[in-house]
């Protein structure tokens, strides 16, 4: 383990491709239920140190977590065939991951595009999944939000040019929608989205990435995924929205626990899209959600409402 506290796992994708992993807590090995956290679209296994640290800790619980990097993000290699980055693809990277890390089942938080690559795996391999956090995603993507990303990580070029300079550009572009966040806050998200390069910070994803937004207009029609999230229907399930959200809406939250009676839904006050799952309210309704799979006990919504505060 390094001094991050955390082991590093490189292994080939089945095209070769070098892919990386991140590991707190335990050494894993099953029969073993670990925690296996996927994050958006241009983003790495970074964003989710802090909540992986805190539930590999003796008051989260103590789990073994895993955190992944996407080809072309983080650590993973950057691919020269750009139409490889595509959610098909990248959930046979999370599959085959499992199987390097002898992984047979597990609890999966997806943010965002990791979540869309859940909606993928539940029908591929549904006995992976033991339990699934939903953060800020649904079957239903607001296309006002998805504008949004595209247009934010489109200008590269207008970029911090200093790392000094990196947490108030990330706090004038999404600091209208997340006012509970602190100056440490941005400091964080600032180590977790960029890379250093010659002391300079750059965005840590292959650029081509968020060029496959730049078709999207307001006409667009985005297909919903609800028989994909019908399948979740057999399992555990914890749905997080942030309260400022334009990507997922109250509306698509309400009826994803209409279809699943035991889904049980978290509204991260103070927070966009998405939220952060280490600070207060969803880092204990996560914690509370996983420890109660992962040691066998029943994950019914009367149980959980009673153990979290939904709305903080």
């Amino acid at each position: 383990m390094n001094e991050g506290g955390f082991r590093e796992h490189r292994f080939p994708a089945t095209d070769g491709l070098q892919l990386y992993a991140r590991s707190y807590g335990p050494v894993f090995a099953a029969p073993a239920v670990p925690i296996i956290c996927l994050p958006g679209l241009t983003r790495n296994s970074r964003d989710f140190h802090e909540l992986a640290t805190f539930l590999a800790s003796p008051g989260g619980g103590e789990h073994t977590v895993f955190s992944l990097d996407y080809r072309g993000r983080g650590n993973s290699q950057r691919d020269d065939d750009k139409s490889h980055y595509s959610i098909a693809i990248e959930t046979t990277d999370i599959m085959t991951a499992c199987t390097h890390l002898g992984i047979e089942r597990a609890v999966f938080i997806g943010t965002s595009r990791g979540g869309l690559i859940l909606h993928h795996l539940v029908g591929l391999a549904p006995d992976l999944i033991a339990g699934t956090v939903l953060n800020d995603i649904g079957p239903v993507i607001e296309i006002e939000g998805l504008l949004t990303i595209r247009n934010y990580l489109n200008k590269a070029a207008a970029g911090p040019i200093s790392w000094a300079a990196v947490p108030g550009y990330l706090k004038d572009i999404h600091g209208a929608e997340f006012p509970n966040l602190g100056e440490r806050d941005w400091q964080q998200m600032a180590k977790a989205i960029y890379r250093d390069e010659d002391g300079a910070p750059v965005p840590d994803f292959d650029v081509a990435i968020a060029r496959q937004l730049l078709g999207l207009t307001v006409e667009t029609s985005l297909p919903d995924l609800w028989p994909q999230y019908d399948a979740f229907s057999r399992m555990p399930l914890l749905v997080i929205r942030g309260e400022h959200s334009r990507l997922l809406s109250e509306g698509t939250m309400r009826e994803m626990c209409k279809r699943h009676s035991r889904a049980v839904a978290l509204t991260a006050l103070g927070q966009g899209h998405a939220p952060l799952l280490h600070l207060d309210g969803p880092r204990q309704a996560v914690s509370a959600f996983v420890c109660a799979i992962t040691r066998r006990r029943d994950v019914g919504t009367d149980r959980l409402h009673s153990e979290i505060d939904l709305e903080h």
